[in-house]
């Protein structure tokens, strides 16, 4: 929320838990300040496209965008890059991180879907992963040049980088403050990273680091409380474990939790219905906010989950208003397929290969 470049170094089995980012938050906010990973306020009688992105194959370039409107298959962008991590939309364009590629694309967006070709920013072999937009910037995590970059919007150039003792991850913001997670204390490590750090935007100076525990992944912010997702590994890669951390932003207070091996939940959390929620099972299941304790009788979906190399199915999940989407793969290979619960209506939608984040656009 996606493997990315170390996901596809080692077998396609273990890919996924290596993602984390698995996956990834995108929202549209009213608002100046606009991230990947929060719910999106939307009228409900309002018509709006829908944007998937597929990651492709490592070293193949074929990570593709499909667009729905009312359901329909609009448009697909195919060929995008070599491993599509993440998209955005804001102001009216969706940005597009190819991570094999290192490059950030910009799309403008109308009725009828993307206006191509385009323009595209290199970010010089940065390995580009997630991103949030603040105050008209774009600030994206990096994993070879170990830092947070800013994007101008105005000039598309990128002005500046915020160096950072680890390789990040996700990002996201309250309006004020940046928040970035590091899982990674170097390429290809077990998740051996512990922090997540907090930025000042006016300064680009880190002001506060939170020890969350191993592997800090995926972050999303509610009511004051900002939620990471933690996964790490074994040294010979085998075993895969669980954690959650909740940071209170008004306290500074860190409560973490492991969850253990085996296949317990996956990398992402997301709020659905004023709840947080993370992957689990082959569903999403409630955290309980207080001591992070995971009530798995109350999942949502029931999707053979991918949380294990012994089980590859769901590769994806993300919330946007109250549609819940989960993104399925079995063999890397296109076409693959995403579930939309909207209303309790379950509908399919057919994408490329490996679906891994998720955004959408209001109709003016």
């Amino acid at each position: 929320m996606k493997n990315k470049l170390l996901t596809h170094f080692i077998p396609n089995s273990i890919n996924y838990i290596l993602k984390n980012n698995l996956i990834l938050f995108l929202s549209i906010l009213t608002i100046h300040f606009n991230c990947e990973d929060e719910s999106i306020n939307n009228d409900n009688n309002s018509e709006e496209l829908l944007f998937i992105a597929s990651e492709g194959n490592f070293g193949q370039g074929n990570g593709s965008i499909s667009v729905f409107k009312d359901n329909e298959k609009i448009q697909e962008l195919l060929n995008v890059g070599d491993v599509l991590q993440s998209i955005l939309v804001h102001d009216s364009h969706l940005y597009a991180i190819i991570n094999g590629n290192s490059e950030i694309k910009r799309y403008a967006i109308s009725e009828t879907g993307l206006t191509l070709p385009g323009i595209t920013i290199s970010t010089n072999n940065s390995s580009p992963r997630e991103m949030c937009v603040l105050n008209n910037k774009l600030y994206f995590s990096n994993w070879n040049s170990k830092d947070i970059k800013i994007l101008n919007l105005n000039t598309f150039s990128i002005e500046q980088s915020i160096s950072l003792n680890g390789l990040p991850e996700d990002i996201t913001t309250d309006g004020s403050n940046l928040y970035a997670s590091i899982p990674h204390l170097a390429l290809y490590d077990q998740g051996n990273g512990t922090d997540v750090v907090k930025i000042d935007p006016l300064t680009n100076q880190i002001t506060k680091t939170y020890e969350v525990g191993k592997g800090p992944q995926h972050l999303i912010i509610h009511n004051d409380h900002l939620f990471i997702s933690r996964t790490y590994y074994s040294e010979n890669w085998y075993q895969t474990f669980f954690g959650t951390a909740q940071v209170n932003l008004t306290t500074d207070e860190v409560i973490t939790t492991e969850h253990g091996e085996g296949i317990v939940c996956g990398g992402n959390v997301m709020i659905y219905q004023e709840q947080v929620y993370r992957t689990s099972l082959g569903g999403i299941v409630p955290i309980d906010q207080n001591n992070l304790s995971l009530n798995t009788s109350a999942r949502i979906g029931n999707y053979a989950s991918k949380d294990s190399y012994y089980n590859d199915n769901l590769y994806s999940s993300h919330s946007i208003d109250d549609k819940i989407f989960f993104g399925i793969t079995n063999d890397y290979v296109a076409p693959d397929s995403v579930y939309v619960l909207d209303g309790g209506i379950e509908k399919l939608f057919e994408v490329g290969a490996a679906p891994g984040d998720y955004a959408t656009w209001e109709i003016n």
